[in-house]
């Protein structure tokens, strides 16, 4: 009798499972009806849940012969799922060890491009001086990510921007440009030749004439190696194109004072940079917004500019700052003047002393 009654309890708990799934799985199909209408219904999560905690219950072979919306091992499936996501502990986990800061970053890459021969222990000796500790291997993945090759690798490669300032000290750029001016007997043509230190910046007009020789040119390069005031006296190379004025006596003058001419290759500007900016910076800003009249004219404008970009206009390869600045800082407590060239086309300000 006791076991009589204790088959009937298994036998209804096991219908009442049943009759729970069925329940579950009616409930969760009209509602699935009314959301999508005739389309194809997709259930939510919760709706997966929900019918994954009745299926288990019920197991898999009964599971198959009741189950209508899905196959029995999809539920049992979303049961793993359910079961995993419970006992899934990565939402409390830290993570993990930190990213090595931005700025350790950035002072590494630095360090990397600006000593080429400097290998992973090296550079780690050097931010370690300046109080940052990061391993070895983490410096030579940041440089892997970042597209650096190993030192005796890097070490091999030297870029022209690295070999220009090795040797800026010691290295100017000549060109001309050409300035129309009106006279009594119509357009005349001008000829400016200039001298650029590509280090310091510092623009030197060696000469504005309308018909410039051989002659003219010899005596300017004696001019620049002067022992006393010539502007190449300090340098070692002269950068120039292949104009014809760079006759062979005028490159003999210059390499018996110690500077060797280098021509650049024909059509090749972007060799000569810092020439080429100026010539574009002194037509922009002076040169084709005037209409100079006659020689003196065309001297005064370009020595009044001269004047302002040497001492008045702040130069973006130099961190803006002036060349050859005439007044220090001011503090915001003066009041600002500003001092106006060629009729207030060009314009500076500063502050004025008390």
């Amino acid at each position: 009798m006791f076991l009589l009654l204790l088959f009937g309890g298994w036998v209804n708990r096991r219908q009442q499972e049943v009759i729970s799934y069925l329940k579950e799985e009616n409930r969760i199909l009209r509602q699935v009806h009314r959301r999508a209408g005739h389309c194809r219904f997709r259930l939510t999560n919760e709706e997966r849940r929900r019918l994954a905690v009745k299926g288990k219950a019920l197991g898999r072979k009964l599971l198959g012969e009741v189950a209508g919306v899905v196959t029995p091992e999809t539920i049992l499936g979303w049961y793993r799922k359910l079961v995993a996501r419970k006992y899934d502990g990565s939402r409390q986990r830290g993570p993990g060890r930190p990213r090595t800061k931005g700025e350790v970053v950035e002072l590494l890459l630095t360090m990397a491009g600006n000593n080429p021969t400097w290998g992973y222990t090296r550079l780690r000796g050097a931010l370690r001086h300046l109080g940052h500790e990061i391993g070895r291997n983490t410096i030579k993945r940041i440089l892997q990510d970042h597209g650096i090759v190993p030192a005796p690798e890097r070490g091999k490669q030297t870029t022209w921007k690295t070999f220009i300032k090795a040797h800026l000290g010691q290295m100017a750029e000549a060109d001309f440009f050409t300035v129309e001016a009106l006279t009594w007997w119509g357009p005349v043509r001008y000829f400016v030749f200039f001298i650029i230190d590509i280090e310091t910046r510092r623009v030197e007009i060696a000469n504005i004439s309308h018909q410039p020789h051989q002659e003219l040119m010899n005596q300017i390069a004696r001019n620049l190696v002067d022992d006393e005031e010539g502007v190449l006296r300090e340098k070692r190379y002269l950068l120039c194109d292949r104009a014809p004025l760079y006759t062979e006596s005028f490159r003999s003058i210059l390499d018996s004072g110690g500077v060797e001419v280098l021509r650049m290759p024909a059509r090749s500007p972007n060799l000569r940079p810092y020439s080429e900016r100026f010539v574009r910076t002194i037509k922009e800003e002076c040169l084709g917004r005037i209409i100079p009249l006659g020689e003196k004219h065309v001297r005064h404008c370009i020595s009044e500019f001269g004047s302002h970009y040497h001492a008045e206009r702040p130069h973006q390869g130099l961190g803006n700052e002036l060349i050859d600045p005439e007044e220090p800082r001011g503090n915001t407590a003066e009041a600002v003047a500003c001092r106006q060239r060629l009729g207030g086309m060009l314009h500076y300000y500063y502050r004025e002393a008390a």
